[in-house]
């Protein structure tokens, strides 16, 4: 099996699946504690069904790179929906859900009426699963995530109290001074950029597993803030290496190569809990 990584090794595309992957997976993670917590972990897919249909449009429109449409849009529908709280008439989870639905059916209707491409089922499977496009990244697209995953970190760790604030007690940080709006908005700019990188990862409909796997198996053996943070991150970056990894030497499609590890990682955090439970 060594040998046959380090033949894969040799391939640039497979080093930049590794660096995209273990960029996207971390950044994923920091913002899925704050997701859990207030609970908006469902806003993964209804964002990720929102970039679909940017998608769409933006390949109907024939744009050299979707990424400047796809982004903005995504950004505007994140910052929508972490304001539908409690002055709105549709709450948070309806308004994801209704966004959700109407972004993926409108996406798919348009691709199915003005797409030119040959293979329309595939490039759908593609977008939806991630099985290729993380396989087909350009060096470009490599440099621009890391960029874009290195401004999502620092953000985290130069806000990182302010976060905690927000993330816990609204109210109480308002009447400490703490621009909560602003925070927010920093929130779902933030979350929208790690769904449009995260799309070549693991396709659009299993972005949400990168978002909330981590953070509730970091949950069931700590209780910190800061140690689940830590303990999300780094369980996040192994699982998707491993998850990237397996799917090279097996051949498997590595978006759902990638949850299915995740999975595995929340069952075993799962009973290590329930061990500490019986011994304490």
């Amino acid at each position: 099996m060594i040998e046959t990584l380090g033949m894969y090794f040799q391939f640039p595309f497979v080093r930049y699946a590794l660096i995209v992957g273990v960029l996207i997976a971390l950044c994923s993670s920091l913002l899925g504690v704050t997701l859990v917590l207030r609970r908006f972990s469902f806003i993964g897919d209804g964002l990720s069904h929102v970039a679909f249909g940017a998608l769409a449009v933006a390949g109907i429109l024939n744009l050299t790179d979707d990424m400047l449409f796809v982004l903005p849009v995504t950004v505007l529908a994140a910052v929508l929906l972490l304001r539908t709280g409690q002055n709105t008439k549709i709450k948070g989870d309806a308004a994801i859900a209704m966004i959700s639905v109407s972004a993926l059916a409108i996406g798919y209707l348009l691709m199915n009426l003005f797409s030119t491409s040959t293979n329309l089922s595939g490039d759908v499977c593609s977008t939806l699963f991630g099985s290729t496009s993380i396989l087909t990244l350009t060096q470009g697209e490599v440099w621009l995530c890391a960029v874009l995953s290195i401004a999502v970190v620092a953000l985290f760790i130069l806000f990182y109290n302010k976060l905690f604030a927000v993330t816990f007690d609204e109210d109480f940080a308002r009447a400490s001074g703490t621009r909560v709006e602003a925070y927010n908005l920093l929130i779902a700019v933030v979350i929208a950029v790690i769904i449009v990188l995260a799309m070549n990862l693991v396709g659009s409909l299993l972005i949400s597993a990168l978002i909330i796997f981590p953070a509730m198996s970091a949950m069931r053996i700590f209780r910190s803030f800061r140690a689940v943070t830590l303990c999300s991150g780094v369980l996040s970056v192994v699982c998707a290496l491993l998850g990237i990894l397996i799917s090279i030497v097996s051949g498997t499609p590595v978006g759902s190569t990638i949850v299915a590890v995740n999975m595995a990682a929340f069952l075993l955090c799962c009973g290590a809990a329930r061990i500490q439970g019986g011994k304490a």
